[in-house]
């Protein structure tokens, strides 16, 4: 058992159709980390390879980035976000909590070229990174006890 689950770690999620990103932080240390990028071809495969990570990191909370406009009206991708934070929920039992995540790929994008990671590198480490400033915001705002069960 990681001691990150300990403390009571969350894993955050960036929902994409094609790949997701998933980041991890501890509620004791309100700091997040990427974690990883799942790529796989199917729904089914996407929620294994979730379960294999939630099985290790034993969350307390799980965090989803909502996809809004500037504005802060719905995007088009954020009935999906809504739909797949639902899919968690009923498939772990654990607390899903949906976070805005506007402008979180475009500070992606620019830690990637400020840390000038190589352009085909660029697309998997993205989705994490995104993932870790959505988490990263969510503890920076959340209460002290945000992931206690």
């Amino acid at each position: 058992m990681s001691s990150a689950a300990d403390a009571g770690s969350i894993l955050a999620f960036d929902f994409g159709t094609k790949r997701i990103g998933v980041a991890v932080g501890e509620t004791r240390t309100r700091i997040a980390h990427p974690l990883a990028t799942i790529a796989q071809q199917t729904s089914d495969g996407h929620f294994a390879a979730i379960r294999t990570l939630v099985n290790e990191w034993k969350p307390s909370r799980l965090v989803v980035g909502l996809p809004l406009h500037a504005d802060g009206t719905p995007h088009e991708t954020s009935a999906r976000a809504q739909r797949f934070a639902r899919q968690l929920e009923g498939r772990f039992g654990i607390p899903v909590t949906l976070f805005d995540e506007r402008f979180t790929t475009q500070a992606a994008r620019s830690a990637l070229l400020e840390g000038r990671v190589r352009v085909r590198e660029r697309r998997t480490v993205r989705d994490r990174i995104a993932a870790q400033i959505i988490l990263q915001a969510y503890l920076d705002e959340a209460p002290a006890d945000a992931g206690a069960s």
